[in-house]
C-alpha cells in the first residue's frame, strides 16, 4: 500500500504506526488531536508549511 496526499492523518497513523515519528520529526505533532481524525495529509501540509512530497516520500519509506 501506498500512503497519498488525499489520506487522513488519523487514517495513517491507525493502519500504519511506525510512520508517526516521520510526521513528528517533520513538525507535525497534532496526531492525536481531533482535527487529524478528518485531516488529510495534503491539508495537514499546507498548515504547517511542509513539502507534501517530502513527507509522502518519508512516509513511504517507513512502511
Amino acid at each position: 500500500m501506498t500512503i497519498t496526499k488525499d489520506m487522513t492523518i488519523g487514517e495513517v497513523v491507525r493502519n500504519h504506526g511506525e510512520t508517526v515519528k516521520v510526521l513528528t520529526e517533520f513538525g507535525m505533532g497534532c496526531i492525536g488531536c481531533p482535527s487529524a481524525q478528518a485531516e488529510t495529509l495534503e491539508e495537514a501540509a499546507q498548515v504547517h508549511g511542509v513539502d507534501i512530497d517530502k513527507l509522502l516520500d518519508n512516509l513511504n519509506k517507513a512502511l
